[in-house]
């Protein structure tokens, strides 16, 4: 457990004569606070914070950073205020504290609303003091470190939304290590028997190399001296996390991955830099195309430095990367590397660039009402890897990788966007989904008569982009609902001998607020989508104005439809209605314990999807329901599962029998194989929920000769 003076200390090494004053009156008051809470670990809650602080002063930051890492559970978990907090430590900690602190105090219709407004809060506070997401992030950080405390459900939740959300924000302030240990803890919990058999091979590989990498380095440094250049040569192991990514990515197995170890060779300047780029590549062959240049064209975190593959002494690959001292510790310690907070700084231009990311996700917190859609903004606008292209004036703009024209378009302006009809890529026509490349110059063709596409979701990468179209869908579909909806209305109303424009007229504003809609309009949307009935608002009708007789026909008519066979439920439950028809999407073949998602789809009921599907991002928000999963231990699901193996006689029958073993029956069954002498198995199975479809894959896994085993997310 870290101590007090463990914190001050450290602060020390960095800040000789800091009166620390402040953050031992914080650990007084923390302790006192949360005295008597426990963690699950059976720890005092105390070591928490003091670990959180101790994060904080590792990345030397400034005291009042560590003072409210040591207070930053104190609100939410205490009976202590943020009035009582700003009275003792001052604005600049209470501001800190307040933005770390979750919203527990609000009713959340769902988790997925709570985690998006959650994430939302901190956004808005991280803007106005970027110290807030650094004291969230060793939060988060020791919260994974003893993650192994918390149930297997909790366990996969956290971890996938430190992989999502936490992971990228750290790379995006080129904090290296913690994203790397972020990355590595969150693989280990989602994927533990991956992350163990990993684990296993890495090391032995790496105990295996230890002479090669000595021998590497020492070759590269005598060449160096050769030239006159000093230099610091390292050797570092790639984090388990991106060897896997790696791995799925190309589908291959850890043999074909040949760059474990990259090399980093460390000078004085950047012309330095330079010079040994040429000293490498003439000692060994570049690979083509494996060369970036991040000195001259940074990275959006300010990450500097030039990567080369090469041929290495002995026939295989090695990544070796080029970087000054400053460069080095810019890459690991990110914006704490050139701390903004000491007294009197201010951002320079070029660090400016560094958070024109978190301007865009202030844009889109204030766009995107509904939740899924703003967290999705949010994954997007955090994914690391970046395109730069020019405009046929030469200015350059900034892209996710497999951002396309359609991207482009919107970044200029929304209607051109709207209009986008055709685009030019260095002066040649390419199709709107044409992925993006450094250097491109991209020439956008409109015209009046064309409109957005359904389609354009499922190539467009920019959160700006996908935004403005659904926003347009969504006015189209707003239309034709509301359209359909009069008509469906005007139609029960005639039914029912019922004067449908007088009912406009009269009392439509009444009943569309006793069946809880803002607007009529919003009422009718909502019929035309399905998500009412017409008869619910005759229904509430006729109880407004005592119409007996329709009142009565009514009931007859609701008697008459309880006797019908009631719709099929899929063992789902929809809050509020129990008279839904609903069936599991056949993409996704969700299966109980999965997370899921409803849509309301046209004369077709609700399909039930996975939260993870594909095919969710570009369904329309306001058709979205929440939905929850009932106990019915009889019924069986489909899922689809992808096997791939070595290429050899009884596999089939292995992989078969391994399946039927864990009590699943199999529905279907293909293969087919490669001429890397491996088989691909695609197999639809029945299983109970997701515990039985984990067995199911655990024991196909323990097949001699299977590779790999995933879940098909979409078919």
């Amino acid at each position: 457990m870290i101590r007090i003076n463990d914190i001050l200390d450290q602060i020390h090494t960095y800040m000789p004569d800091a009166d620390t004053s402040l953050v031992e009156k914080a650990y007084v008051y923390s302790a006192k606070v949360h005295a008597g809470q426990m963690r699950l670990s059976g720890e005092p809650y105390l070591s928490h914070p003091l670990a959180v602080a101790y994060i904080l002063a590792q990345q030397k930051l400034d005291l009042s950073s560590i003072t409210a890492g040591l207070l930053h559970d104190a609100v939410e978990d205490t009976l202590s205020t943020i009035e009582e907090i700003e009275e003792m430590f001052g604005p600049d900690v209470a501001r800190i504290v307040d933005g770390v602190t979750k919203i527990s105090q609000i009713r959340f219709q769902s988790k997925i609303e709570k985690q998006a407004e959650n994430i939302r809060k901190m956004i808005l506070a991280m803007s106005k003091d970027i110290r807030v997401l650094l004291v969230k992030l060793a939060d988060r950080l020791h919260n994974m470190r003893t993650l192994q405390y918390q149930k297997e459900r909790k366990r996969v939740k956290i971890a996938r939304e430190t992989l999502d959300i936490y992971a990228p924000l750290a790379s995006r302030l080129g904090i290296d290590w913690i994203k790397r240990e972020l990355e590595d803890l969150a693989f280990r919990y989602l994927y533990p028997e991956e992350y163990e058999e990993l684990k296993q091979e890495v090391e032995a590989r790496l105990g295996e190399r230890k002479a090669y990498v000595e021998e590497v380095k020492e070759i590269i440094s005598k060449k160096m001296a050769e030239y006159g250049l000093s230099c610091r040569v390292l050797g570092r192991p790639k984090h388990l996390y991106s060897i896997f990514r790696k791995m799925r990515r190309r589908n291959v197995s850890l043999d074909e991955i040949y760059d474990l170890i990259a090399f980093r060779i460390i000078l004085k300047t950047v012309t330095e830099c330079y010079e040994a780029l040429g000293i490498v590549h003439s000692l060994w062959k570049p690979v083509p195309g494996r060369f970036k240049d991040y000195i001259s064209l940074p990275k959006a975190n300010m990450y500097q430095s030039l990567h080369t593959t090469v041929i290495g002494p002995y026939g295989e690959r090695m990544e070796i990367q080029i970087r000054t001292e400053e460069m080095d510790k810019v890459a690991t310690e990110g914006i704490a590397a050139h701390w903004l907070y000491k007294e009197g700084k201010v951002l320079k231009k070029d660090q400016q660039r560094q958070f024109e990311w978190l301007k865009r996700l202030m844009e889109w917190q204030k766009e995107l009402e509904d939740p899924r859609e703003f967290l999705e903004s949010v994954r997007m606008d955090l994914f690391p890897d970046e395109v730069y292209v020019l405009t046929p004036n030469g200015e350059i703009k900034e892209f996710p990788m497999g951002a396309t024209p359609i991207d482009f378009a919107y970044s200029i302006h929304t209607e051109v966007g709207h209009h986008c009809a055709g685009a030019k890529v260095n002066g040649k026509m390419v199709p709107l989904k044409y992925q993006l490349q450094n250097g491109d110059v991209v020439e956008i063709i409109t015209s009046k008569h064309h409109k957005p596409s359904r389609d354009w979701l499922k190539i467009a990468r920019t959160s700006r982009a996908r935004a403005r179209i659904r926003q347009w869908i969504k006015t189209e579909e707003r239309e034709k609902s509301l359209a359909l909806g009069k008509d469906l209305c005007n139609r029960e109303f005639k039914k029912h001998r019922l004067d449908f424009a007088e009912f406009l007229k009269e009392d439509a504003e009444e009943v569309a607020k006793s069946l809880s809609f803002k607007t009529v309009d919003d009422m009718l949307i909502a019929a035309g989508y399905g998500k009412i009935s017409p008869s619910q608002i005759v229904g509430k009708y006729v109880k407004l104005k005592h119409v007996e007789d329709v009142e009565e026909l009514l009931e007859q008519d609701s008697a008459g439809a309880s006797k019908q066979k009631k719709p099929q439920s899929e063992g789902i439950q929809i809050q509020g209605h129990d008279d839904i028809m609903i069936h599991l999407a056949k993409c996704c073949t969700p299966v109980p314990g999965d997370e899921v998602i409803g849509y309301i789809t046209r004369g077709r009921g609700v399909t039930i999807h996975r939260e993870d599907c594909p095919n969710v991002s570009s369904l329309e928000p306001d058709r979205k329901i929440e939905v929850t999963w009932t106990t019915d231990d009889d019924v069986n699901y489909p899922v689809m599962l992808n096997v791939v193996t070595a290429d050899e006689k009884g596999m089939l029958a292995a992989v078969s029998n391994a399946i039927s073993a864990a009590e699943a029956n199999i529905l279907e069954a293909k293969v087919y194989t490669t001429p890397d002498h491996s088989a691909h198995f695609t197999f639809l199975a029945e299983v109970r929920d997701s515990g039985h479809l984990k067995k199911v894959i655990s024991g196909i896994k323990k097949v001699n000769g299977v590779m790999r085993v995933d879940r098909q997310a979409s078919v």
